[in-house]
């Protein structure tokens, strides 16, 4: 991705972000069009930023309700699946819940719908929310190809909740995409967002239209009067609901593993899209039994396939500059489908991995998305080369600032830009990051709002020339302000038809009223004035001081003023600080415009201390009391950060590295050489949801 701050968001959880997708491209929604693509955006960032702290993000299995449709309070939570990516990871998951037979059945890539029939009349459809709150869908749902609106038979139960997906079969798909385009209007990016699009219309009539499909998986509320999951399917199937076909019990793991390959290799075959396949005991007394975490049922497991790989080309190679002024090469791509979504970017991290990677600008490259996430470019088609590509020569001034890019010390790879009061990149950046989840937590402070409130059309009306603007942000500053809308993944301007920047009025509604987002975001940063004292240390983006370290300095110190007095052998003393960060610190106090930042705030009313601090207190007692525990690798369901943050409140020390002392390692995909060497000492490795399911309920 093309800066720092945009790929950490792209690593937090991916199951939240694809379900927030499906409602950032249901364009059909919007009645305004400069206004849509100020909510799309918006939507886009609130995606990635937390509904709450810590643990609350663990029992989020959706989006939640919007406003289009009315809310529906599931009789039973509609939960979401924990995920395993090779053998070993299901057959762990196999021996913790036992010998099967095992229901397995394709994971469809759709939307989750609960139909709730009464007394064998459908009276209700929802989706899924947040779990707990779906929306009222159900005229929209009585027009799915297959949904009966009367179940077949009869003794059935006075209630019964049947959960299923809804999607495009790819032919449907293809053929809704050229009658779109055919009319003038934008085709969808994938089926996966189509169907969320096209079953959230406010006119039935247009879902109707679509040719939208379901097939059912289980159910909610229901006194069943079987006995296992497969009885459950025949079940379905009589009252008339359509089960998939390609569902199969499987008696033994090594049985479930053949099916798992032989689905996987017809994958491309297959009429609607799949991403893995779904493994459930099928004995319904041993599930209850099994029981559920916050999140997902213990007795059901999805097995996420490899990310699918394409090729495509690589345009160009631009650079961009994040928040500690860390110049990102990133690849620019000929837009191509990646496991069900568009992309057009890639981040390539620094000039070495140019050059490693052997890619020239013009060649055919391999593409992925690992953990179907993150762009990666693997390499070059070397044999397509036709001697119009070119060598990648990495900027020595920033493309933002022309600031000179160096090394910010002997032997660094990164190259970062030296004019860190006043490139307008890292300001962004760094306002950006004030308002992410690792940092204040402010709703309407996301990348969109930054770049308005940096950058806007006229440089003069600029409210934030430094963070020390930040609480200062009045409605009269916000009103004046028009800004382009950018893209949240390059942060360029968007265009219109005519190829000009869009430009729009950011914080004022067409009649001159304040918008929803300038109201709430002064509201927001009233709010954040009393955040916890480590998370306003985050925020000032001292290089290496992260949400880890920023605690116990917190803790050790109790306020900025006793922070940045203490001398860097205290600063080291720190458990967790250590020297390099020590420095930090204190090289970041020196600079006038950084001690003109804590003045600031501290007229502003932010509260930079707390009162209630005793100096090197900590927590003593908690589930973790004691323990060093480190987290590596992409996290499913959280980041790294809420996972430490977990840590951290529950008594233990979240870790850098792991030593002999390491009481175990959390490793998610993608975990390198820390996994490495927890297995060379010995150190215990578990899950995320392993580590999840240590948590008191």
């Amino acid at each position: 991705m093309p800066n720092q701050s945009i790929r950490i968001k792209e690593l937090r959880a991916l199951v939240e972000k694809y379900r927030d997708a499906y409602y950032q491209q249901d364009q059909s929604l919007i009645s305004d069009a400069e206004y849509d693509l100020l909510e799309q955006e918006l939507k886009e960032l609130e995606a990635l930023e937390p509904l709450g702290a810590g643990r609350a993000l663990t029992t989020k299995v959706g989006s939640g309700s919007g406003s289009v449709f009315d809310p529906v309070i599931h009789g039973q939570k509609m939960m979401s699946l924990d995920n395993v990516f090779d053998t070993e990871g299901f057959l762990a998951w196999a021996e913790r819940v036992g010998p099967g037979p095992y229901l397995c059945e394709p994971k469809i890539d759709g939307l989750a719908v609960s139909l709730t029939y009464k007394n064998g009349v459908l009276i209700r459809a929802a989706t899924r929310g947040d779990g707990e709150v779906g929306e009222d869908i159900t005229q929209n749902a009585m027009t799915i190809q297959g949904v009966p609106h009367r179940l077949s038979g009869d003794n059935h139960p006075e209630l019964v909740e049947v959960r299923g997906e809804v999607f495009f079969e790819l032919e449907d798909f293809a053929k809704l995409n050229a009658r779109i385009v055919s009319q003038g209007g934008k085709p969808f990016a994938n089926p996966r967002n189509s169907a969320s699009g096209s079953l959230r219309q406010k006119d039935p009539a247009v879902s109707a239209t679509r040719p939208l499909k379901m097939l059912v998986h289980g159910f909610g509320v229901w006194s069943a009067d079987v006995v296992s999951q497969s009885a459950v399917y025949q079940k379905l199937t009589n009252w008339g609901l359509p089960t998939t076909k390609r569902y199969q019990v499987i008696e033994t793991p090594k049985l479930v593993l053949a099916y798992i390959a032989e689905l996987e290799a017809t994958r491309p075959t297959i009429e609607h899209e799949i991403d893995g396949v779904v493994i459930k005991v099928d004995d319904l007394a041993t599930q209850e039994s099994l029981g559920s975490t916050s999140r997902a049922p213990r007795w059901a497991i999805a097995y996420k396939y490899p990310p699918e790989q394409v090729n495509t080309k690589l345009l160009d190679i631009k650079v961009s500059i994040g928040r500690t002024g860390r110049a990102t090469p990133f690849a620019v791509l000929a837009p191509v489908i990646v496991a069900g979504s568009q992309v057009e970017f890639a981040t390539l991290h620094n000039q070495e991995q140019v050059k490693s990677k052997g890619v020239l600008i013009g060649d055919t490259v391999v593409l992925r998305k690992a953990g179907d996430v993150i762009p990666e470019i693997l390499g070059p088609v070397v044999s397509l080369r036709d001697g119009s590509e070119r060598a990648f020569v990495m900027p020595s001034n920033c493309p933002e600032c022309q600031a000179k890019l160096e090394p910010a010390s002997l032997g660094d790879i990164d190259l970062r830009c030296t004019n860190a009061n006043s490139c307008p990149a890292q300001l962004r950046e760094r306002i950006a990051y004030i308002g992410s989840r690792a940092a204040l937590d402010i709703e309407a402070l996301g990348y969109v709002s930054a770049s308005a409130l940096t950058n806007p059309v006229e440089p003069e009306v600029a409210p934030i020339l430094s963070e020390a603007d930040l609480f200062s942000l009045t409605m009269e500053k916000l009103l004046p302000i028009k800004a382009k809308v950018v893209d949240v993944d390059t942060g360029l301007a968007k265009k219109d038809a005519e190829g000009n920047d869009k430009v729009v009025d950011f914080f004022r509604k067409k009649n001159g009223e304040p918008s929803e987002v300038a109201i709430k975001l002064l509201a927001n940063l009233e709010v954040a004035k009393t955040k916890p004292l480590w998370r306003l240390l985050v925020s000032l983006s001292i290089r290496h001081v992260g949400p880890v370290a920023a605690r116990a300095l917190a803790d050790n110190f109790g306020s900025f003023k006793a922070i940045f007095e203490a001398s860097q052998e205290q600063l080291a003393e720190v458990d967790g600080v250590g020297p390099t960060l020590a420095e930090s610190i204190t090289s970041w106090h020196l600079e006038d415009w950084h001690r003109q930042i804590i003045t600031s705030w501290e007229a502003a009313g932010v509260q930079l201390s707390n009162p209630l601090h005793k100096q090197g207190s900590s927590k003593a007692d908690g589930l973790f009391a004691g323990l060093s525990i480190v987290v590596t690798g992409s996290m499913e369901t959280m980041t790294r950060e809420a996972i430490e943050s977990l840590i951290i409140e529950n008594g233990g020390k979240a870790s850098s590295s792991v030593s002999k002392n390491t009481a175990f390692l959390v490793a998610g995909p993608g975990a390198g050489s820390k996994l490495t060497k927890a297995e060379s000492l010995e150190v215990l490795v578990i899950t995320e949801a392993q580590f999840l399911d240590k948590l008191p309920a």
